[in-house]
């Protein structure tokens, strides 16, 4: 009975990260918001009282500029990852372990980029998040998470490498860090990564999802359940908050998190916001602080995939743990996520654009003074399930998703 039970969890938490291959239909952009103010709200999974007004069901916005989805590619194959290169171009990350080259006007793929270490692609797993060195037009160096297979099982890993100018083949590979401990699971690996205004990486790393893990995002001795902060020759930085913390690992720079799979930072106020997958209900976007404890899996605001309450008792707030900014319920199923920084639509302009799995559009948020103030609905029509976006340096948006879509939207 008890085998029965964890492969009815694993196969559900499955169904927030599996591909369902749907055909896109491109009906017109606007009708997105208006699809979603003549449905009605779904119902709650849990029937939680939020800590604040506005910490959920925000008032849906509706975006008052022209703008256009275009499908630009169809041909990727399940990607994870995306960010700009300084030319214009698009690099992404794809699940089995490489990454590709994309001219974003034409959607013609430039360059199958190989040469990387194996990845564990099973369930979750596979080639992740990326990130460009700062100094990228000079050092060529390319940053990258993915999910390693080692005898006794598997973690989440950074790794950097040099990508020369029309090479086909990264180089001088390493992997930079490791999480811990190696655990035998294909679930909650967490994965986005990026670099601080300081020059240092900050990852996501999930908690491995089962109950004999979860635990572990409390636990400071551990990488589950952590956003940490390190160099790019993966050293824990110097100023995190747990350095000289007896028991704790240096590297850590938040914890309580379940699996965070998106990280962003404010275009103006310069802080760290990340959003992260709840179980049945719950999702949640935060705004990370260094030492801060999110609570996970004491306090939250959904229930197990059977439904039943997560806690005994179930609680969702507690001194000492911090309360998301926002959550859903029913889900997002957030992964990534970017600001918008543009003048090409400026009303977007600081706003948080999501890509949404399990439903299947893309979460604009408008927030005013750390708050949730707006949410609308985009992409609704396309049947897609959105794995990440990404702001090119042109002002427009670029969304990839599970079955292999690239689209951009822009002003029309």
């Amino acid at each position: 009975m008890k085998m029965f039970f964890a492969l009815a969890l694993s196969a559900l938490s499955l169904l927030a990260c599996k591909p369902k291959n749907q055909q896109a239909t491109p009906p017109a952009a606007a009708q997105d918001s208006l699809t979603q103010k003549n449905t009605p709200p779904k119902p709650d999974n849990a029937h939680y009282a939020p800590a604040f007004e506005g910490q959920t069901r925000a008032p849906q916005v509706q975006t008052q500029t022209d703008y256009e989805v275009i499908l630009r590619s169809d041909k990727l194959q399940e990607p994870w990852g995306i960010t700009p290169m300084p030319n214009g171009n698009l690099l992404l990350t794809e699940n089995k372990g490489f990454m590709r080259l994309l001219n974003p006007e034409t959607g013609e793929i430039l360059q199958d980029i190989k040469g990387f270490p194996d990845v564990d692609d099973r369930a979750q797993g596979g080639m992740l998040g990326l990130c460009l060195s700062p100094e990228f037009e000079q050092d060529r160096m390319v940053f990258w998470t993915f999910t390693e297979r080692v005898a006794d099982g598997n973690h989440t890993a950074v790794a950097k490498g040099k990508l020369p100018q029309g090479a086909d083949k990264i180089e001088q590979v390493q992997v930079i860090y490791r999480a811990s401990p190696t655990y035998d699971g294909r679930l909650h690996y967490g994965g986005r990564i990026l670099f601080d205004d300081a020059g240092n990486l900050l990852v996501s790393i999930g908690e491995r999802s089962d109950k004999q893990t979860r635990v572990k995002a409390q636990d400071l001795g551990t990488s589950f359940g952590k956003i940490i902060r390190i160099t790019r020759d993966g050293q824990a930085v110097a100023t995190n908050p747990f350095m000289d913390q007896p028991g704790a690992l240096p590297e850590i720079y938040s914890y309580g998190h379940r699996n965070p799979q998106g990280l962003a930072i404010h275009p103006e106020t310069r802080a760290l916001w990340s959003n992260e997958f709840g179980p049945r209900g719950g999702d949640e976007l935060n705004l990370i602080e260094p030492g801060k404890n999110y609570g996970w899996p004491v306090i939250t605001y959904g229930v197990e995939y059977s439904g039943a309450e997560i806690g005994d008792p179930p609680i969702q707030q507690k001194e000492g743990m911090e309360q998301p900014v926002y959550y859903w319920d029913p889900v997002l199923s957030p992964s990534g996520m970017s600001f918008y920084s543009g003048d090409a639509i400026p009303e977007w302009q600081n706003n948080l654009f999501l890509a949404g799995l399990s439903s299947q559009h893309i979460a604009r948020l408008v927030l005013e003074d750390n708050r949730v103030v707006g949410e609308e609905r985009l992409l609704a029509d396309k049947g897609e399930r959105f794995r990440a976006i990404t702001e090119a340096r042109d002002g427009k948006l670029y969304a990839i998703s599970q079955s292999g879509k690239l689209f951009v939207i822009q002003k029309k």
